[in-house]
């Protein structure tokens, strides 16, 4: 397991995930903990189901950061270009709750553009799912 905030541009409060689980080279998973005093916590403690959008888009950050260091490299900025079907059978992820999230490389060039098949499992079901269009940027 490797620390999220090793491979991310992110910074508390933003950064959502705790760590990697697994990293492969067409994939990532990764976890989080819905942490019932944070910040986007509603009045229930959970994280609303949209936020899964962006543990899926940290998710891909944490893949690219893990394949920029394996080539000495640093993590860069990357941003969201947009979804296609996110879908949710969640109103909220509960409160204390352990979430793994992947992300699996589908498609990436020269320029930094990639689309990533995505999913969000909770006790061993997948709950939301979504695929992400990103590009990669330079580091400011």
């Amino acid at each position: 397991m490797r620390p999220a905030e090793d491979l991310l541009v992110h910074r508390p409060p933003m950064l959502l995930l705790d760590a990697v689980l697994d990293h492969r080279q067409d994939g990532i998973l990764a976890l989080t903990r819905v942490d019932a005093g944070a910040w986007y916590a509603d009045a229930d403690g959970a994280m609303p189901a949209w936020f899964g959008l962006e543990l899926m888009a940290q998710a891909i950050a944490a893949y690219a950061g893990l394949e920029k260091r394996a080539r000495g490299g640093e993590p860069r900025l990357g941003y969201l270009l947009g979804t296609r079907a996110y879908a949710c059978t969640l109103p909220a992820f509960p409160a204390g709750s352990e979430l793994e999230v992947h992300a699996r490389l589908k498609y990436l060039d020269d320029s930094g553009l990639s689309a990533f098949a995505c999913g969000i499992t909770l006790d061993g079901e997948e709950v939301a799912a979504a695929i992400l269009k990103t590009f990669e940027g330079e580091r400011p």
